[in-house]
């Protein structure tokens, strides 16, 4: 995986991106879950994340506190401890990783932690949810994060032309 082609492509898509993923809030929220869990499914049969972990090396998950004492647990810490070295609250007051890449990532990609990973991570990038049209604003973000979500957005754009999603 080609990281910064990827991001070149994912900022030149960028506005068109946007205006598509906004005009989509509109549309009929099950026929775009529908859309995006097909694709989900589509795109993850040709996508491996191992080759990417674009996600873990610029983005930081939300940790609650039950992800902080699984984790910690894990490693063989105590929460605060784990807080103390791995983590710091952010501007929406959520305990967010102190740094990225991801201190959990290996060079290979592999989680180290990843059968006790937070919600965030299990649930990343969230195209397969419920509700898709109520956190399109969150996966037009992760269009610039994710390949695969790109990938995803951009046959949605196909299935469902800009002239018809307005």
């Amino acid at each position: 995986m080609d990281l910064t082609k990827f991001a070149v492509e994912a900022k030149k898509k960028s506005a068109e991106n946007r205006t598509f993923l906004n005009k989509l809030k509109t549309k009929n929220a099950r026929s775009i879950d529908d859309a995006f869990h097909r694709l989900h499914d589509e795109v993850f049969e040709e996508i491996d994340c191992l080759t990417c972990a674009n996600c873990c090396k610029t983005t930081s998950p939300i940790f609650y506190q039950t992800d902080i004492e699984r984790v910690a647990k894990s490693l063989r810490m105590k929460p605060g401890d784990f807080v103390e070295k791995y983590l710091r609250v952010d501007e929406d007051k959520d305990f967010v990783l102190k740094s990225s890449p991801c201190p959990f990532l290996d060079a290979e990609n592999y989680c180290s932690v990843y059968e006790d990973r937070p919600k965030a991570c299990r649930e990343y990038p969230h195209t397969n949810r419920k509700k898709m049209v109520q956190i399109l604003d969150l996966t037009y973000k992760n269009t610039l994060v994710c390949p695969a979500v790109l990938e995803m957005v951009e046959r949605l754009k196909k299935i469902l032309p800009t002239k018809s999603a307005g």
